[in-house]
């Protein structure tokens, strides 16, 4: 005979755990409708990042009991937001392009990525902060540097410096792209490719490119959808390095292939295979922006405003240099492809 004093208790275990993450929770879910709200009124600031800047300010003022909430939204609320990003961009646009502007992109991101790397180790920036920015600024922004951050060591205030900066010298490329664009005199066509390989966020692209027409915003919506889809080898690369130092170092290792980029891989072919409808796929892009942006603001939250200020200095010259090289390579990428 089951004690009913027994089956209550269970009850209240499994509640625990729940009740203990309901007030992050909602913190989380007030900062994301916030962060969309404001977004709304300057539509150049993505939503992403207006959720890094609000929880960075807010952070010191939370309560103590909201903290693990917010981390659990962080943690969990990232990995499935990569995982539906896959929905985004299938195989068939990919191989569209041909294997001239494939290749392109690829040696771009690449470039880009160690560049920034060597960039950032001569000029003394720390390590961690370094990797976030040749993240974002290689690939796709701020959710390419929360998506790294899962499996690097890094230490939250690098990330919040490293999507600062993609929004600064994204917003510039918004400006730069078509003025350059037209003072090089190229063709729509060619603003849209370079656009695609060099400017940051997705929305930043499209603004980028918006002067020089639809066509324009259409390539470089692609190109820069592929770049997202390289999120995935560069994220298991990483996670090969950590499992191998940290192994060494702490006993405790990385997943080989996390499984969230396994899974960002299977949206891809669910979307390659056509299966799911365009206003499924409408919804998933949206909830893909909630996900982000939620755990974005969980991410500023934690951040220590001193220890962000001392990184500055170094962080604007490196975003400066990464924004240089990434351009460069990218012009030149598009003029061997002959776009």
């Amino acid at each position: 005979m089951i004690k009913p004093g027994h089956v209550v208790g269970r009850s209240t275990d499994a509640a625990g755990p729940v009740r203990s993450l309901l007030p992050g929770l909602l913190v989380a879910a007030v900062g994301t409708a916030a962060a969309f709200s404001l977004n709304k009124l300057v539509p150049a600031v993505s939503a992403l990042t207006v959720a890094v800047v609000l929880g960075v300010a807010v952070g010191g003022r939370l309560p103590a009991k909201t903290r693990e909430g917010l981390g659990w939204a962080t943690k969990k609320f990232l990995r499935l937001g990569v995982v539906l990003l896959g929905l985004q961009l299938g195989l068939g646009e990919v191989f569209g392009l041909g294997a001239g502007k494939v290749l392109a992109v690829v040696v771009t991101v690449l470039v880009a990525f160690f560049g920034t790397l060597l960039l950032g180790r001569l000029i003394r920036v720390p390590k961690g902060l370094a990797l976030m920015v040749a993240t974002g600024f290689s690939i796709c922004g701020a959710s390419a540097i929360a998506a790294m951050d899962s499996v690097a060591e890094t230490d939250k205030e690098d990330v919040a410096t490293a999507v600062t900066l993609v929004t600064l010298y994204g917003s510039a490329a918004i400006v730069l792209v078509p003025f350059l664009g037209q003072a090089l005199g190229m063709s729509p066509q060619q603003v849209g490719f370079w656009a695609g390989l060099s400017v940051h966020e997705v929305a930043q692209v499209v603004a980028a490119a918006s002067p020089a027409g639809a066509g324009a915003v259409a390539i470089a919506v692609v190109i820069k959808l592929t770049r997202v889809v390289l999120l995935a080898p560069m994220v298991a690369g990483v996670s090969i390095v950590e499992r191998r130092q940290g192994g060494a170092s702490t006993g405790k290792r990385p997943a080989i292939v996390p499984l969230f980029v396994l899974g960002f891989l299977v949206m891809m072919l669910v979307r390659s295979s056509g299966v799911v409808p365009s206003p499924a796929l409408s919804v998933a892009k949206v909830v893909t922006t909630l996900l982000f942006t939620a755990a974005l603001f969980g991410l500023g939250s934690g951040v220590k405003i001193g220890a962000l200020l001392r990184a500055g200095r170094r962080g604007l010259a490196l975003g400066a240099l990464s924004t240089l090289l990434v351009a460069v390579v990218g012009y030149g990428a598009l003029t061997v492809v002959g776009v």
